[in-house]
């Protein structure tokens, strides 16, 4: 058990997905796994593990954000024991091409977060997927046959920006979509010598303004999990 963490040693599986949102922590393993438990209530922060085709797998709510996903990350590396952390969210896109319901792996991930210019002392730190993670999610998708984007992404901390168009500048320089944990779980995983890949799907574009319903962001997040889930 750790602070924020009411498991018990041996409860986490080496490997977690971990969803921003709790409850799409509850879906995951409601819909994807067999024999699961609950392990964690603390804070309404669903965690729970089961079984994917005879694997222990477990997932994890995060929260929104990288300070809150970096209690976890931390938490569940150093107290737990786990070795793969595989993020999977919504992302919005930044470039045209980059579509709705598209489904990128996170190469590595640019931040506005100061966490990192803090831990290194003003100089800048360029979180990244582990290889190995990165390539067995290359080899699932073309194996399920799931078209998928791959590059540099952006952890915001912020969801409502003063000036809608600063996306446009990450933009020019080749950043694929925003979102808000992948740098801080990257770099937690750099530290702690283990393995952390980002697993995104397109809910919305800044680009078109489209949006995906509840509906269809259901369908794709199913996409995104059996890739994250055969990436095992």
């Amino acid at each position: 058990m750790s602070i924020h963490i009411g498991a018990k040693k041996g409860e986490i599986a080496e490997t977690v997905l971990l969803p921003g949102d709790p409850l799409r922590a509850k879906w995951i393993a409601d819909t994807f796994l067999d024999n699961v438990f609950c392990y964690n209530e603390v804070r309404g922060m669903l965690g729970y593990t089961g079984t994917y085709q005879g694997k222990r797998v477990s997932v994890q709510g995060t929260g929104m954000g990288i300070p809150s996903a970096l209690i976890y990350a931390n938490e569940l590396i150093t107290q737990f024991g786990v070795q793969n952390l595989i993020r999977v969210g919504s992302a919005g896109s930044y470039q045209e091409d980059v579509k709705i319901r598209d489904i990128v792996l996170a190469m590595a991930g640019s931040t506005t977060s100061g966490i990192n210019m803090q831990r290194f002392h003003g100089a800048s730190y360029a979180p990244t997927a582990s290889f190995g993670l990165f390539k067995s999610a290359m080899k699932e998708a073309d194996k399920r046959n799931i078209s998928i984007k791959a590059g540099n992404v952006l952890s915001s901390d912020e969801f409502y920006t003063d000036n809608f168009n600063d996306y446009k500048h990450w933009a020019e320089f080749g950043v694929l979509c925003v979102e808000m944990e992948t740098a801080g779980i990257y770099t937690a995983a750099a530290k702690h010598n283990v393995n952390a890949l980002s697993i995104l799907t397109i809910s919305d574009s800044l680009v078109t303004g489209e949006k995906t319903t509840a509906a269809e962001r259901e369908s794709t997040f199913t996409d995104m999990v059996y890739l994250a889930l055969g990436t095992l």
